[in-house]
């Protein structure tokens, strides 16, 4: 697999680069708000699908009572990326921004890194509506994992024959297959249902656009 072209700039020797040490404290903050006002950010800043109130079941009818349900509002594409649903995604989120993003920030260049980042976010909010509307429901989404997965992606493309340890399976595998391996999980887990809950197709949306951008900067591939 070619390594992409970018713009590169010198490594630091340590410390957390720039773009992802405010991604973090803004997703702290955000987190720490959602202790004190969580049904309030989720209204007007979770990613709600498409849908009508008088599609509501009964049982969501009493949980968003009395504010009723929401629905969805351009700027939900960029805000639900900050909201999270507990510590553990939050935690493993932030994770695999610092574990994943770090090299990238320093080969793409802060611009390009947060432009890449929030181009996963939306492009797996997209996709997540297109899914919500097909298999129905009224459920908003919230997470970083879209821009995740397309640092996941990324980092595969970027160095395919670096050696990641996982943490679930706890083995080492190179950058292109954990890429590969991911990929394929999702796409079980997401037409399977065996991940409720869970935005799958979210997360390939997410490895999609940022494939696409990708080869948008890499410019058209050369004829031999």
């Amino acid at each position: 697999m070619n390594r992409p072209v970018y713009n590169l700039r010198p490594q630091r020797q340590s410390g957390i680069p720039d773009v992802i040490f405010v991604l973090l404290v803004i997703n702290g903050l955000v987190f720490a708000a959602q202790q004190f006002a969580p049904s309030l950010l989720r209204y007007y800043f979770a990613l709600w699908p498409m849908a009508q109130p008088f599609q509501m079941t009964y049982e969501q009818f009493v949980e968003f009572w009395p504010r009723g349900i929401s629905s969805f509002m351009p700027w939900q594409l960029v805000t639900y990326g900050f909201l999270h649903g507990d510590f553990t995604h939050i935690a493993f989120n932030m994770f695999m921004l610092w574990m994943f993003g770090r090299e990238l920030e320093y080969l793409m260049g802060p611009r390009r890194f947060i432009i890449y980042f929030m181009t996963g976010v939306v492009g797996a909010g997209i996709v997540q509506l297109i899914v919500a509307n097909i298999v129905g429901g009224n459920y908003p989404t919230v997470g970083a994992s879209g821009g995740v997965f397309a640092l996941l992606l990324a980092f595969g493309m970027s160095f395919p024959n670096r050696t990641v340890m996982l943490i679930f399976p706890p083995i080492p595998m190179k950058a292109k297959y954990m890429v590969i391996m991911f990929g394929l999980l999702e796409l079980y887990l997401g037409f399977s249902g065996s991940a409720p809950g869970v935005a799958n197709f979210a997360h390939l949306g997410g490895m999609l656009f940022g494939f696409l951008l990708l080869r948008h900067w890499a410019g058209p591939r050369r004829s031999g």
